[in-house]
Order: C-alpha cells, then sequence, then structure tokens
C-alpha cells in the first residue's frame, strides 16, 4: 500500500510539473497560422514551405514607445501574436517605457512568469503574495528582477528621467489582466453593489471611476 501510494504521488507530482508553463513542442517548428479556423490551445500550424525567416524575426521592441495615456506606461509586446514563429515554443518578450513618474498599474499574467532587465533608469517594483506580503525593491540600469506567475505586481518610475525595461515570460502569450481595468472596465460591467462592498466606497465612487475605464466608442 505504501508503495502503490509512493508511486501514485510520484505520478501526480510528474503531471503537476507537466503543466507549470506552455506545453512542449513536438516538432521543429509550428509557425502561427493566425487565419486557420481550427480552435487548438494555441494556434494551428502553417504549411512548412510557407514558412520564411520573417515568420521568426521582429524588430518592434528595437525603440522606445511613445507613451501617451494617464498612467505614464507603454507595453510592446513581443509575443506569438507579433512574431507566428514563436508558436508552441512558450517564451515571448516585451518592452516596456515609462515617463518621469510613469507607472505600470497593478496587473497579473495569469500563464507566465515575468523577469524584467532595467535598459535605462530605475524603477520601484513589487509583487503580492497570496499572504498579502509585498515583496518590492528600487531596480537600477542593468538590473535584473523576478514576479512570479500569477502575482499582482507593478513598475513605477519615480525617477526624474525616463525608464525603460525588457521583460521575458515563459508563455508564448502570458495574458495580462489589469485589475482596474479588470474590474471596472469590463464588458458587461461588474455590477456596482459588487464592487460597492469589495472597496467598502459607495455607487457614486464606483461609477466615477467607471467612466474612467469606459470602452472608447
Amino acid at each position: 500500500m505504501k508503495t502503490f501510494a509512493a508511486c501514485c504521488l510520484i505520478i501526480f507530482a510528474f503531471g503537476i510539473g507537466a503543466v507549470v508553463s506552455d506545453p512542449d513542442m513536438l516538432q521543429d517548428i509550428c509557425v502561427a497560422d493566425r487565419t486557420s479556423a481550427v480552435k487548438v490551445n494555441g494556434f494551428a500550424c502553417k504549411v512548412a514551405s510557407n514558412v520564411t525567416a520573417e515568420d521568426f524575426f521582429f524588430a518592434g521592441l528595437s525603440k522606445p514607445g511613445v507613451v501617451n495615456n494617464s498612467v505614464g506606461s507603454l507595453v510592446s509586446g513581443a509575443n506569438v501574436a507579433q512574431i507566428a514563429g514563436l508558436n508552441t515554443l512558450g517564451v515571448s518578450m516585451a518592452r516596456i517605457d515609462y515617463v518621469a513618474g510613469g507607472l505600470n498599474p497593478p496587473h497579473t499574467h495569469p500563464r507566465a512568469t515575468e523577469i524584467v532587465y532595467v535598459l535605462e533608469g530605475s524603477l520601484d517594483v513589487g509583487f503580492i503574495t497570496t499572504a498579502n506580503v509585498l515583496i518590492s525593491k528600487t531596480i537600477m540600469k542593468g538590473e535584473v528582477f523576478v514576479f512570479p506567475k500569477g502575482l499582482v505586481h507593478f513598475q513605477k518610475n519615480n525617477g526624474e528621467k525616463p525608464a525603460s525595461v525588457i521583460a521575458a515570460f515563459n508563455s508564448q502569450l502570458p495574458g495580462t489582466q489589469s485589475l482596474a481595468m479588470t474590474l471596472f472596465g469590463a464588458t458587461p460591467p461588474v455590477p456596482d453593489n459588487v464592487l460597492t462592498k469589495a472597496f467598502q466606497i459607495g455607487t457614486k465612487e464606483v461609477q466615477k471611476i467607471k467612466t474612467k475605464f469606459a470602452p472608447k466608442k
């Protein structure tokens, strides 16, 4: 009985280990065919004869993005949506640019751990554990910080000059849920009485916040 239980535990452990990141690929390449009507966990593969070097290339992170929003930061993705050759490879990147005082608001990546490398400037960064403990630090040019998969995290440029980082993820499409946008800008909207009770504020305050996150028409 003990041997059987141990075997079950080992099988369970290996099963958990097999799903902690994107599934392993079973061929050399599977360039995403974004036009395919086939629905899989990822994209269907493009016909191999149609694959080119451009499917594995992207220049979109080479220059700072133009930051023009209320939070003062811009995320430029380099995931399977931009690089078709990333399909099934389980990795992606992003560039984040911040104006002085800019914030990448609290958010989560449900499918990936994130690691950032500071290109320029300095940032106050942090993540919050499920025990509501804040793990935070100021990071400078050339330094690295890690945000564990699924945990709420943020980056804030408290300097007087712009800052930028390169981020890497262990998913071809990590996904992002910004807490404010998710709760106050969902379609259809989250009921006011849910938000008033959750945040212990009045209905007028909830409705005012929702107007700031209303979809652009």
